[in-house]
């Protein structure tokens, strides 16, 4: 019985995606939103940008660079887990690709359309539940519909992805199914697979049987260090969290301190005023005068007065 690697490892995705033009091309036109007539029909690889990386996530991202023969490019990454930095990254690389003619000095009419598909192994945008398939572009707010044609980014998170919703996709289905449903523990590959020519040569392709004992090492290590990063950010998640949960109580008690000394203090004079003028009021009766002109005189109403002492001595 056949056994098989895990397609998103680096190993793995590389010898398929990235060596392999025939499948980067079936799996971009079967995911891109490509409108019929202007399907990819060839293929060019391109020596990855190097770019800035962060050292503690360095094993968490493979991405594959190609352009077709409308000299679209074309940026396919395989993301392990998502950090909100990763999405920055994106954007990066697909501006810096848009924008490189003119580092070259050409004419903006050189620019040329840019697409960016973020495979992610991963929930990246837990608010969107029901939804693995992200599509950004350049919009007007008011008016989404109008676009401006230059570059977009394709989030696709694997985690949410089911076969029964986009079901009138057959090759994107087969595809992401590729991605999710294939690892060690596969015993037996889905007939359909096996019947497309495409599917059926990258199932070959992550056959354990193809890979040397040092290639496995590399495989094994390459898992060992996604979840030591993982371990990592989760790690420093948790410290964040904390630390920030302790500053906020401490800068909350602080300030409710404070409120309620100033609260107290306030609340204390307006009684202390009160208590004032009613003494004030009672010597203003004992003088004979009327309710309403000691009302008048002490800014108490009538009501108040008539609750904190008796007025049967008061002048009407």
């Amino acid at each position: 019985m056949a056994k098989y690697l895990d397609p998103k490892a680096d190993l793995t995705f590389k010898k398929v995606f990235g060596e392999q033009k025939d499948l980067l091309q079936s799996f971009l036109n079967a995911v891109l939103p490509l409108k019929e007539g202007t399907e990819i029909e060839s293929l060019e690889y391109l020596t990855p940008e190097m770019v800035p990386e962060n050292p503690a996530k360095k094993y968490s991202i493979v991405d594959v660079r190609c352009k077709d023969n409308h000299n679209r490019q074309f940026i396919v990454e395989m993301q392990m887990y998502w950090t909100d930095d990763f999405l920055q990254r994106a954007l990066f690389n697909t501006s810096k690709a848009y924008v490189r003619p003119l580092e070259r000095g050409d004419a903006y009419d050189e620019l040329r359309q840019v697409y960016c598909v973020s495979i992610i192994n991963d929930i990246a945008f837990p608010n969107l539940k029901d939804e693995f398939y992200h599509r950004y572009v350049p919009a007007n707010i008011e008016h989404p519909e109008n676009t401006i044609k230059g570059f977009e980014t394709i989030f696709l998170e694997l985690p949410k992805f089911r076969p029964s919703s986009v079901s009138d996709k057959k090759m994107m289905v087969l595809w992401l199914r590729f991605l999710t449903e294939i690892n060690e523990s596969t015993k037996e590959i889905p007939a359909e697979m096996l019947e497309n020519e495409y599917l059926s040569k990258a199932v070959g392709i992550v056959e354990q049987s193809a890979y040397t004992d040092a290639q496995r090492m590399a495989y094994d290590k390459f898992w060992d260090e996604i979840w030591s990063e993982k371990t990592l950010i989760k790690g420093y998640f948790r410290q964040g969290h904390a630390e920030g949960r302790a500053e906020g109580l401490a800068e909350g008690l602080a300030a409710g301190c404070a409120e309620g000394l100033a609260e107290g203090e306030k609340k204390g004079r307006e009684e202390g005023m009160k208590e004032g003028l009613i003494k004030i009021a009672n010597n203003m009766k004992a003088e004979g005068l009327s309710i309403s002109l000691i009302a008048k005189m002490t800014g108490l109403s009538e009501e108040e007065l008539k609750r904190c002492f008796s007025t049967q001595n008061f002048v009407e």
